[in-house]
């Protein structure tokens, strides 16, 4: 399980926030620099009455890809991350619809994907919005040299929401997080 800095929690003013706080320190288990707040997969942290002295926890999650075999451990570290914190009822939802998008990556995750050494998605995946097929080839800057003399060598690359390549400069190959 990875876990980020909790020192956010002090600084939420209300108990939800404070509970979304917890949430968002859990990490990504397959890119262990981001967490779940940074990828845009945590939706909703919500507390409820349910007969306890403490309130409940409710964590909803959307998964990169509906098969994401990431989502179990990211349960389980929600579910281990709250209960160290003091809430002995956590449940966690996992909701398909709508469908993820790189579009709720945060601006500092995509840094912290670059600074990790895998491109993050550049542009926008207008979800939804396509009239059409239109595949265009795109250049990737190269997250070691900055080079966009870049190739994709697989569509599908350690994970199935990033795609290989290779820079033609410093000949490294490299992740790219594609924009869906």
């Amino acid at each position: 399980m990875f876990i980020q800095d909790t020192t956010a929690k002090s600084n939420a003013t209300t108990a939800e926030e404070k509970a979304w706080a917890i949430a968002a320190t859990v990490c990504d288990p397959e890119i262990p620099v981001l967490t779940i707040e940074d990828l845009g997969i945590l939706r909703n942290v919500a507390l409820f009455d349910d007969g306890g002295l403490v309130p409940a926890v409710q964590v909803t999650i959307t998964p990169t890809y509906s098969g994401c075999p990431a989502m179990d451990a990211i349960r389980d570290d929600l579910k281990t991350v709250f209960h160290k914190e003091g809430y002995p009822s956590v449940y966690v939802e996992l909701v398909l619809s709508p469908a993820w998008t790189t579009d709720w990556m945060t601006e500092h995750g995509k840094a912290k994907l670059q600074e990790y050494g895998i491109a993050p998605p550049s542009g926008h995946s207008k979800a939804g919005g396509h009239a059409g097929k239109v595949r265009l080839s795109l250049a990737v800057k190269c997250p070691q040299c900055s080079s966009l003399n870049t190739k994709e060598l697989t569509r599908f690359g350690s994970t199935s929401c990033k795609a290989l390549f290779v820079c033609q400069d410093c000949k490294e190959p490299f992740d790219y997080f594609k924009v869906l």
